[in-house]
């Protein structure tokens, strides 16, 4: 994939509750197990991963 063309976008193939992960691992070309195991250490550890998630559920473009 062309960087240019690239955009950050919800995954519509790989989703679990909306796709938020498997959209970030998409475009970071990443396992989205990985980013979801790393999502799930911020909402823990953080306790900002929860709100993030449903902010970028919110504002990221369906695929």
């Amino acid at each position: 994939m062309d960087m240019q063309n690239k955009k950050l976008r919800k995954s519509r193939t790989d989703r679990k509750i909306c796709g938020v992960c498997g959209g970030l691992a998409e475009y970071m070309n990443l396992d989205p197990t990985i980013v979801r195991l790393l999502w799930l250490l911020l909402v823990f550890c953080a306790g900002t991963g929860l709100l993030a998630y449903i902010v970028a559920a919110i504002i990221m473009p369906e695929e």
